[in-house]
Protein backbone atom coordinates (compact mmCIF):
# COMPACT_ATOMS: atom_id res chain seq x y z
CA UNK A 1 0.00 0.00 0.00
CA UNK A 2 1.47 3.40 -1.01
CA UNK A 3 2.36 6.29 1.24
CA UNK A 4 -0.06 9.16 1.78
CA UNK A 5 1.69 11.42 -0.78
CA UNK A 6 0.70 11.14 -4.42
CA UNK A 7 2.15 8.21 -6.31
CA UNK A 8 3.49 8.36 -9.86
CA UNK A 9 2.03 6.10 -12.54
CA UNK A 10 3.62 5.38 -15.93
CA UNK A 11 1.43 4.15 -18.79
CA UNK A 12 3.80 2.56 -21.30
CA UNK A 13 3.76 1.96 -25.05
CA UNK A 14 0.61 3.91 -25.90
CA UNK A 15 1.50 3.73 -29.58
CA UNK A 16 -1.82 5.10 -30.82
CA UNK A 17 -2.02 7.99 -28.28
CA UNK A 18 -5.42 6.77 -27.09
CA UNK A 19 -4.89 5.74 -23.46
CA UNK A 20 -5.59 9.23 -22.01
CA UNK A 21 -9.01 9.33 -23.70
CA UNK A 22 -10.24 5.78 -23.00
CA UNK A 23 -10.37 5.91 -19.19
CA UNK A 24 -10.95 8.48 -16.46
CA UNK A 25 -7.40 8.77 -15.18
CA UNK A 26 -8.30 12.04 -13.44
CA UNK A 27 -10.41 10.00 -11.02
CA UNK A 28 -7.13 8.85 -9.43
CA UNK A 29 -6.20 12.39 -8.44
CA UNK A 30 -5.03 13.72 -6.04
CA UNK A 31 -3.70 10.36 -4.91
CA UNK A 32 -1.90 9.62 -8.15
CA UNK A 33 -0.23 11.43 -11.05
CA UNK A 34 -0.28 9.70 -14.43
CA UNK A 35 2.30 10.06 -17.22
CA UNK A 36 1.76 8.54 -20.68
CA UNK A 37 4.61 7.29 -22.88
CA UNK A 38 3.80 6.88 -26.57
CA UNK A 39 7.14 5.50 -27.72
CA UNK A 40 8.80 2.17 -26.98
CA UNK A 41 12.03 2.08 -24.99
CA UNK A 42 13.90 -1.20 -25.44
CA UNK A 43 17.31 -0.27 -24.04
CA UNK A 44 17.46 -1.67 -20.46
CA UNK A 45 19.47 1.24 -19.06
CA UNK A 46 17.28 3.89 -20.64
CA UNK A 47 14.14 2.05 -19.57
CA UNK A 48 15.31 1.74 -15.97
CA UNK A 49 16.16 5.45 -15.91
CA UNK A 50 12.77 6.36 -17.37
CA UNK A 51 10.85 4.30 -14.84
CA UNK A 52 12.93 5.12 -11.75
CA UNK A 53 10.54 7.88 -10.50
CA UNK A 54 7.41 5.71 -10.78
CA UNK A 55 5.54 3.71 -8.16
CA UNK A 56 3.26 1.92 -10.65
CA UNK A 57 3.38 0.99 -14.33
CA UNK A 58 0.62 0.05 -16.76
CA UNK A 59 1.67 -2.34 -19.52
CA UNK A 60 -0.14 -2.87 -22.80
CA UNK A 61 0.22 -6.63 -23.08
CA UNK A 62 3.81 -7.81 -23.61
CA UNK A 63 5.20 -4.76 -25.38
CA UNK A 64 7.77 -4.07 -22.64
CA UNK A 65 9.70 -6.86 -20.96
CA UNK A 66 9.68 -6.73 -17.15
CA UNK A 67 12.32 -9.24 -16.15
CA UNK A 68 14.05 -9.69 -12.80
CA UNK A 69 16.94 -7.43 -13.79
CA UNK A 70 14.64 -4.50 -14.55
CA UNK A 71 12.52 -5.07 -11.44
CA UNK A 72 15.67 -5.04 -9.30
CA UNK A 73 16.57 -1.61 -10.66
CA UNK A 74 13.20 -0.06 -9.75
CA UNK A 75 13.13 0.21 -5.94
CA UNK A 76 10.08 2.50 -5.96
CA UNK A 77 7.94 0.10 -7.97
CA UNK A 78 4.99 -1.32 -6.01
CA UNK A 79 2.36 -2.09 -8.66
CA UNK A 80 2.36 -3.53 -12.19
CA UNK A 81 -0.90 -3.50 -14.16
CA UNK A 82 -1.03 -5.49 -17.38
CA UNK A 83 -3.69 -5.71 -20.05
CA UNK A 84 -4.92 -9.30 -19.89
CA UNK A 85 -4.70 -11.89 -17.14
CA UNK A 86 -1.55 -13.53 -18.53
CA UNK A 87 1.73 -11.85 -19.46
CA UNK A 88 4.85 -13.85 -20.27
CA UNK A 89 6.94 -10.66 -20.32
CA UNK A 90 6.63 -10.17 -16.55
CA UNK A 91 8.82 -12.14 -14.15
CA UNK A 92 6.06 -12.81 -11.62
CA UNK A 93 8.39 -14.59 -9.20
CA UNK A 94 10.73 -11.59 -9.10
CA UNK A 95 7.77 -9.25 -8.60
CA UNK A 96 6.41 -11.38 -5.76
CA UNK A 97 9.82 -11.52 -4.08
CA UNK A 98 9.87 -7.74 -4.06
CA UNK A 99 6.29 -7.48 -2.76
CA UNK A 100 5.07 -5.92 -6.01
CA UNK A 101 1.39 -6.40 -6.77
CA UNK A 102 0.64 -7.53 -10.35
CA UNK A 103 -2.94 -6.97 -11.51
CA UNK A 104 -4.58 -7.61 -14.87
CA UNK A 105 -7.66 -6.82 -16.89
CA UNK A 106 -10.43 -8.92 -18.44
CA UNK A 107 -12.98 -8.62 -21.20
CA UNK A 108 -11.02 -8.16 -24.41
CA UNK A 109 -12.49 -9.15 -27.75
CA UNK A 110 -11.99 -12.92 -28.24
CA UNK A 111 -12.90 -12.56 -31.92
CA UNK A 112 -10.16 -10.03 -32.65
CA UNK A 113 -7.24 -12.40 -33.29
CA UNK A 114 -9.27 -14.90 -35.37
CA UNK A 115 -10.44 -12.00 -37.53
CA UNK A 116 -6.89 -10.77 -38.10
CA UNK A 117 -5.75 -14.33 -38.81
CA UNK A 118 -8.20 -14.54 -41.66
CA UNK A 119 -7.31 -11.07 -42.88
CA UNK A 120 -3.70 -12.26 -43.15
CA UNK A 121 -4.65 -15.56 -44.82
CA UNK A 122 -6.66 -13.74 -47.47
CA UNK A 123 -4.03 -11.03 -47.91
CA UNK A 124 -1.34 -13.65 -48.51
CA UNK A 125 -3.29 -15.98 -50.77
CA UNK A 126 -4.78 -13.14 -52.86
CA UNK A 127 -1.51 -11.16 -52.95
CA UNK A 128 -3.18 -8.04 -51.58
CA UNK A 129 0.02 -6.12 -50.74
CA UNK A 130 1.15 -6.37 -54.37
CA UNK A 131 -2.24 -5.55 -55.84
CA UNK A 132 -2.89 -2.53 -53.62
CA UNK A 133 0.64 -1.24 -54.29
CA UNK A 134 0.09 -1.66 -58.03
CA UNK A 135 -3.22 0.21 -57.90
CA UNK A 136 -1.74 3.09 -55.89
CA UNK A 137 1.11 3.35 -58.39
CA UNK A 138 -1.31 3.63 -61.31
CA UNK A 139 -1.12 -0.01 -62.34
CA UNK A 140 -3.62 -2.85 -62.43
CA UNK A 141 -3.61 -6.63 -61.94
CA UNK A 142 -0.21 -8.22 -61.35
CA UNK A 143 -0.76 -11.73 -59.93
CA UNK A 144 -3.15 -14.68 -59.94
CA UNK A 145 -4.72 -15.42 -56.56
CA UNK A 146 -4.72 -18.76 -54.78
CA UNK A 147 -8.11 -20.41 -54.22
CA UNK A 148 -8.74 -21.60 -50.66
CA UNK A 149 -12.10 -23.33 -51.23
CA UNK A 150 -11.46 -27.06 -51.23
CA UNK A 151 -7.96 -26.67 -49.82
CA UNK A 152 -6.72 -27.88 -46.42
CA UNK A 153 -6.41 -25.61 -43.40
CA UNK A 154 -4.02 -26.92 -40.76
CA UNK A 155 -4.57 -25.56 -37.24
CA UNK A 156 -1.64 -25.91 -34.86
CA UNK A 157 -3.26 -25.43 -31.47
CA UNK A 158 -7.00 -26.12 -31.29
CA UNK A 159 -7.90 -23.97 -28.29
CA UNK A 160 -10.44 -21.16 -28.22
CA UNK A 161 -8.75 -19.10 -30.91
CA UNK A 162 -7.82 -22.11 -33.02
CA UNK A 163 -11.41 -23.34 -32.92
CA UNK A 164 -12.73 -19.94 -34.01
CA UNK A 165 -10.28 -19.88 -36.91
CA UNK A 166 -11.26 -23.45 -37.84
CA UNK A 167 -14.96 -22.57 -38.02
CA UNK A 168 -14.25 -19.81 -40.51
CA UNK A 169 -12.18 -22.24 -42.54
CA UNK A 170 -15.18 -24.56 -42.72
CA UNK A 171 -17.33 -21.63 -43.85
CA UNK A 172 -14.85 -21.00 -46.67
CA UNK A 173 -15.28 -24.63 -47.76
CA UNK A 174 -11.92 -25.85 -46.51
CA UNK A 175 -11.00 -29.21 -45.07
CA UNK A 176 -9.79 -28.46 -41.53
CA UNK A 177 -7.22 -30.60 -39.73
CA UNK A 178 -5.57 -29.95 -36.39
CA UNK A 179 -2.86 -31.02 -33.97
CA UNK A 180 -1.63 -29.94 -30.57
CA UNK A 181 0.21 -31.78 -27.86
CA UNK A 182 -2.89 -32.54 -25.76
CA UNK A 183 -5.53 -32.67 -28.48
CA UNK A 184 -7.75 -35.75 -28.34
CA UNK A 185 -9.95 -37.17 -31.09
CA UNK A 186 -13.03 -36.23 -29.04
CA UNK A 187 -12.00 -32.60 -28.50
CA UNK A 188 -11.08 -32.24 -32.15
CA UNK A 189 -14.44 -33.62 -33.25
CA UNK A 190 -16.27 -31.22 -30.94
CA UNK A 191 -14.45 -28.35 -32.68
CA UNK A 192 -15.27 -29.68 -36.13
CA UNK A 193 -11.62 -30.50 -36.77
CA UNK A 194 -10.05 -33.74 -37.97
CA UNK A 195 -7.19 -34.66 -35.64
CA UNK A 196 -4.00 -35.70 -37.39
CA UNK A 197 -0.44 -36.29 -36.25
CA UNK A 198 2.01 -33.39 -36.27
CA UNK A 199 3.85 -34.47 -39.41
CA UNK A 200 0.61 -34.96 -41.32
CA UNK A 201 -0.55 -31.50 -40.28
CA UNK A 202 2.49 -29.89 -41.88
CA UNK A 203 2.55 -32.14 -44.94
CA UNK A 204 -1.14 -31.81 -45.80
CA UNK A 205 -1.90 -28.18 -44.96
CA UNK A 206 -2.20 -25.64 -47.76
CA UNK A 207 -2.48 -22.98 -45.07
CA UNK A 208 -0.95 -23.73 -41.66
CA UNK A 209 -2.01 -21.36 -38.89
CA UNK A 210 -0.55 -21.28 -35.37
CA UNK A 211 -2.62 -20.73 -32.22
CA UNK A 212 -0.59 -21.72 -29.15
CA UNK A 213 0.64 -20.01 -26.01
CA UNK A 214 4.37 -19.45 -25.79
CA UNK A 215 6.05 -21.63 -23.18
CA UNK A 216 8.86 -24.11 -22.71
CA UNK A 217 6.96 -26.76 -24.69
CA UNK A 218 6.11 -24.49 -27.61
CA UNK A 219 9.25 -22.36 -28.04
CA UNK A 220 10.78 -23.32 -31.42
CA UNK A 221 8.08 -25.96 -31.82
CA UNK A 222 8.18 -25.16 -35.54
CA UNK A 223 11.78 -25.49 -36.70
CA UNK A 224 13.57 -26.35 -39.94
CA UNK A 225 12.45 -29.97 -39.56
CA UNK A 226 8.75 -29.07 -39.53
CA UNK A 227 9.09 -26.41 -42.23
CA UNK A 228 10.72 -28.98 -44.52
CA UNK A 229 7.52 -31.05 -44.33
CA UNK A 230 5.42 -28.24 -45.83
CA UNK A 231 4.31 -28.12 -49.45
CA UNK A 232 6.14 -25.63 -51.68
CA UNK A 233 2.72 -24.09 -52.37
CA UNK A 234 1.77 -23.76 -48.68
CA UNK A 235 1.49 -20.65 -46.51
CA UNK A 236 2.43 -20.38 -42.82
CA UNK A 237 0.46 -17.96 -40.62
CA UNK A 238 1.46 -16.91 -37.10
CA UNK A 239 -0.67 -14.60 -34.96
CA UNK A 240 0.31 -16.21 -31.63
CA UNK A 241 3.92 -15.52 -30.57
CA UNK A 242 7.02 -15.18 -32.71
CA UNK A 243 9.34 -17.59 -30.86
CA UNK A 244 6.98 -20.53 -31.45
CA UNK A 245 8.56 -20.59 -34.91
CA UNK A 246 12.34 -20.66 -35.26
CA UNK A 247 12.99 -17.30 -36.88
CA UNK A 248 16.31 -18.26 -38.56
CA UNK A 249 14.70 -21.41 -39.98
CA UNK A 250 11.68 -19.53 -41.33
CA UNK A 251 13.81 -16.78 -42.87
CA UNK A 252 15.99 -19.39 -44.59
CA UNK A 253 12.91 -21.29 -45.82
CA UNK A 254 11.28 -18.14 -47.19
CA UNK A 255 14.52 -16.87 -48.75
CA UNK A 256 14.94 -20.19 -50.56
CA UNK A 257 11.26 -20.10 -51.65
CA UNK A 258 10.64 -23.57 -50.23
CA UNK A 259 7.12 -22.52 -49.21
CA UNK A 260 4.84 -20.04 -50.94
CA UNK A 261 4.93 -17.49 -48.15
CA UNK A 262 4.23 -16.47 -44.59
CA UNK A 263 1.73 -14.11 -42.98
CA UNK A 264 3.01 -12.86 -39.62
CA UNK A 265 1.71 -10.60 -36.86
CA UNK A 266 4.25 -11.59 -34.19
CA UNK A 267 8.04 -11.61 -34.02
CA UNK A 268 10.97 -12.49 -31.77
CA UNK A 269 11.86 -8.81 -31.29
CA UNK A 270 9.09 -6.24 -31.15
CA UNK A 271 8.93 -3.63 -32.52
CA UNK A 272 10.47 -5.38 -35.52
CA UNK A 273 13.98 -3.97 -36.19
CA UNK A 274 14.16 -1.64 -39.19
CA UNK A 275 16.69 -3.86 -41.00
CA UNK A 276 14.92 -7.16 -40.33
CA UNK A 277 14.67 -9.58 -43.30
CA UNK A 278 10.90 -9.84 -42.90
CA UNK A 279 10.67 -6.23 -44.03
CA UNK A 280 12.37 -7.08 -47.35
CA UNK A 281 11.15 -10.60 -48.19
CA UNK A 282 8.48 -10.29 -50.88
CA UNK A 283 6.78 -13.54 -49.83
CA UNK A 284 6.00 -12.20 -46.35
CA UNK A 285 2.85 -10.33 -45.37
CA UNK A 286 3.51 -8.71 -42.00
CA UNK A 287 1.51 -6.63 -39.54
CA UNK A 288 2.84 -5.03 -36.30
CA UNK A 289 1.28 -7.33 -33.66
CA UNK A 290 -2.24 -5.95 -33.98
CA UNK A 291 -4.26 -9.10 -33.31
CA UNK A 292 -5.60 -7.65 -30.05
CA UNK A 293 -5.49 -3.97 -31.08
CA UNK A 294 -9.19 -3.26 -31.41
CA UNK A 295 -11.53 -0.68 -29.97
CA UNK A 296 -13.42 -3.24 -27.88
CA UNK A 297 -10.24 -4.53 -26.24
CA UNK A 298 -8.89 -1.07 -25.49
CA UNK A 299 -12.19 0.25 -24.15
CA UNK A 300 -12.33 -2.69 -21.74
CA UNK A 301 -8.66 -2.61 -20.76
CA UNK A 302 -7.85 0.95 -19.80
CA UNK A 303 -10.86 1.55 -17.51
CA UNK A 304 -10.04 -1.70 -15.71
CA UNK A 305 -6.43 -0.56 -15.37
CA UNK A 306 -7.73 2.52 -13.56
CA UNK A 307 -9.87 0.22 -11.37
CA UNK A 308 -6.79 -1.87 -10.55
CA UNK A 309 -4.85 1.21 -9.52
CA UNK A 310 -7.72 2.56 -7.42
CA UNK A 311 -8.14 -0.78 -5.65
CA UNK A 312 -4.41 -0.88 -4.88
CA UNK A 313 -4.51 2.68 -3.57
CA UNK A 314 -7.35 1.55 -1.30
CA UNK A 315 -5.23 -1.34 -0.03
CA UNK A 316 -7.49 -3.94 -1.64
CA UNK A 317 -5.84 -5.14 -4.90
CA UNK A 318 -8.07 -6.87 -7.45
CA UNK A 319 -7.48 -9.20 -10.39
CA UNK A 320 -4.04 -10.24 -9.18
CA UNK A 321 -2.16 -12.56 -11.53
CA UNK A 322 -1.31 -15.98 -10.09
CA UNK A 323 2.38 -16.75 -9.73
Amino acid sequence: MPETSAVNIAVLDDYQHVAPTLADWSSLQPRANTVFFHDHEADPDALAARLAPFDAVVLMRERTRFDAALIERLPRLKLIVTVGMWNAAIDLQAAKARGIVVSGTMGGDPAATPALTWALILAATRHLPFETASLRAGGWQTRVGVDIHGKTLGVLGVGNIGQAVAKIGVAFGMRVIGWSQNLTEERAAEAGVQRVEKEALFREADVLTIHLKLGDRTRNLVDAHELAWMKPTAFLVNTSRGPIVSEPALIETLSARRIAGAALDVFDDEPLPADHPYRQLTNVVATPHIGYVTEKTYRAAYPQAVEDIRAWLDGKPVRELPV
